[in-house]
């Protein structure tokens, strides 16, 4: 039973355009190029069954999910749900930022750097936390869909939305990171993914992917920071095809693993690369090769300490023949990966370590203008992003990372900003909006 939630922000709206700080004001609306940007959301998203719609019930998130409704021609109605209303900002509303840093230049600072606890004052001066106000309605949100939805079929559910809103459901579903609201971004008309299946009387949540906007003819999100990391897991092999642990044994791409690197140098032609990291083992290399085949002159390096996790005894084996010898090991594996070690192999802990020790490097050593690849692993991509995100490298199984997939973080010269995950496994130039990518073992 899962339930497979694809979060759509609204389309560019009036104050956006104006960059005028809207909050919770209905004065904002749709404009052309917002009903542009909810069509093309939905022909893209038109070949996805989707069983409910949800929408905030503010006009510019109300207005694209109709438009995106009209392109499916779906009987269903659409749901209005205040736990979908945009952040509450108060007085806020209608400013420009350079209007709020004049006029609050104690508190916009918090606003920036740590908005989980601003506090505003409402116009009959009582106090509030918008951002923990806008986790408890999403907290709201997301019960309401478990309690009908949790164990039924599976379903697929459309979320129309804000900014913030929709931010604090992802993370909320990712056990809330503390400082976690400036660590990801979504833009207008971009889609994210998420999947919550049932699991011991509780839920498990993945992110599939996030902001994607290659339906906006917009292949990757516009850059925010001053250099920029691209983290991309390395084409399929057969053994991701079969199903078997590979780990750190060496097996090369297949056919469609190097079609998948060729579709990625495609997708990412336009970016001129001035750095380059791999993997040390021959597939993630090999990918990287193939995406900078137009710059052969950037040297890659390789990188030891950014290997695949070691699955020691497990290598080469399909689940099925380590279940028969491993049965428990192999379940705590899914269930509590951090405190298994793989027989003669390795812990996550262990990948975790070494492979944010080698990324920290690689971020330090970033300038200005920097466009930097960087190909690994499934389960160093995933830990690298958990450690970005401030959730535990036990969490490794709510990130997605498919075969070619597109990760792009956004880096900061100022020390006060954390990096910024701009778009997490994109693989629209792969397959489709759902990642159809191998989902075999390491």
């Amino acid at each position: 039973m899962t339930i497979r939630l694809v979060l759509v922000r609204h389309g560019l709206s009036s104050f956006n355009a104006k960059g005028l700080i809207q909050g919770r004001t209905d004065d904002s609306l749709l404009t052309d190029e917002g009903y542009d940007q909810a069509r093309k959301a939905g022909k893209a998203l038109s070949k996805i069954n989707f069983d409910k719609i949800y929408s905030s019930p503010l006009v510019r998130a109300a207005e694209t999910a109709k438009t995106i409704k009209q392109i499916f021609n779906k009987e269903e109605g659409i749901i209005f749900d205040k736990n979908l209303l945009e952040v509450d900002l108060s007085e806020w509303s209608g400013l420009k930022i350079d209007e709020i840093k004049n006029k609050f230049p104690e508190i916009y600072p918090i606003w920036k750097n740590d908005p989980e606890n601003l506090i505003l004052k409402r116009s009959n001066d009582k106090t509030y936390k918008p951002i923990q106000e806008l986790f408890d309605q999403a907290s709201n949100f997301i019960e309401d869909i478990l309690k009908i939805y949790l164990n039924e079929d599976d379903v697929n559910i459309l979320v129309v939305g804000h900014n913030a809103i929709l931010r604090c459901l992802i993370l909320l579903l990712l056990g809330r990171p503390k400082q976690g609201f400036r660590k990801i971004r979504l833009e207008n008309a971009s889609f994210s993914i998420l999947n919550i299946s049932s699991h011991s009387n509780s839920f498990k949540a993945q992110i599939e992917c996030l902001n994607q906007t290659s339906h906006l003819n917009k292949n990757i999100p516009s850059q925010i920071g001053d250099s920029r990391i691209f983290l991309i897991r390395h084409g399929e092999t057969n053994w991701n095809k079969e199903g078997r642990f590979q780990g750190q044994i060496n097996i090369p791409l297949n056919d469609n693993g190097k079609d998948q690197a060729r579709k990625t140098f495609e997708y990412l032609r336009n970016i001129s690369f001035n750095k380059a990291f791999s993997s040390s083992m021959h597939r993630p290399y090999e990918t990287a090769q193939i995406i900078l085949q137009n710059n052969k002159d950037l040297e890659i390096a390789k990188i030891d300490s950014l290997v695949e996790i070691s699955h020691g005894l497990w290598e080469g084996k399909l689940e099925a023949e380590i279940r028969e010898e491993w049965p428990i090991l192999l379940r705590n594996w899914h269930d509590k990966p951090e405190e298994v070690i793989m027989p003669n192999g390795e812990s996550i802990k262990d990948v975790s370590k070494r492979s944010t020790e080698a990324f920290d490097k690689i971020c330090l050593a970033q300038k200005d203008k920097d466009l930097t690849l960087l190909v690994a692993h499934d389960a160093v991509n995933k830990t690298l992003i958990c450690n970005i995100l401030g959730i535990s490298y036990s969490n490794i199984w709510m990130i997605k990372q498919g075969n070619g997939g597109i990760t792009i973080i956004d880096l900061f010269n100022d020390p006060k900003k954390t990096p910024v995950i701009s778009a997490l496994n994109i693989t629209t130039h792969i397959g489709g909006i759902i990642d159809s990518t191998a989902s075999g073992a390491l």
